[in-house]
């Protein structure tokens, strides 16, 4: 189940008075090297982005390897709503390039090696696409997105490979946020 297909089950449960985006190439992935989705960006009415790559996974979902995600990311989405372009929240332009991950140079091959499995998925060689999201899960271990991909279309994504790799991790699953400190409204 891809893109729409898999979400519609929740897009149609509500009236969304926001944009879902749905990226099954997972190109906003690659441009900004995020580390997981779902995942929060803040983008305001210019199309700048003010703030990325925060663990935005909510409710705290249990899994063998820990909880992933939790309820912090709320209170930035609230604070920027109340606040707008004056909430701590958001981050300068040289801050947000500083918070964007850099790559090394295995995950910049890594990069067009994932690619070409989505091609070779699309077109329909499952086969090939495995073999190109392996080799890019080898160049990059760290590329969830990667691992998932994969796992995803070939064994559903809360199979035995993603179980095994959150436990060992260690940690948390998303850092956790660094959030400043804001007087209540």
């Amino acid at each position: 189940m891809l893109g729409a297909t898999a979400t519609a089950e929740w897009h149609d449960q509500t009236e969304l008075t926001y944009t879902t985006l749905i990226d099954t190439t997972h190109r906003v992935t690659s441009l900004y090297n995020l580390f997981n989705v779902p995942t929060g960006i803040l983008v305001d009415e210019e199309g700048r982005v003010r703030r990325i790559d925060d663990g935005a996974y909510s409710g705290g979902r249990p899994t063998s390897g820990g909880t992933i995600g939790a309820h912090d990311y709320s209170p930035v989405v609230r604070d920027w709503v109340a606040r707008g372009e004056d909430s701590p929240m958001l981050w300068s332009r040289d801050e947000m390039l500083d918070r964007v991950r850099r790559r090394t140079p295995n995950e910049a091959r890594a990069e067009p090696t994932f690619k070409l499995g989505v091609h070779f998925f699309g077109q329909g060689n499952e086969a090939l696409a495995r073999r190109y999201w392996e080799q890019a899960q080898v160049l990059s271990p760290g590329a969830w997105n990667f691992h998932r991909q994969d796992w995803n279309l070939t064994e559903g994504l809360a199979g035995p490979k993603l179980r095994e790799k959150m436990g060992a991790l260690g940690r948390a699953f998303y850092d956790p946020l660094e959030l400043p400190e804001t007087p209540q409204r």
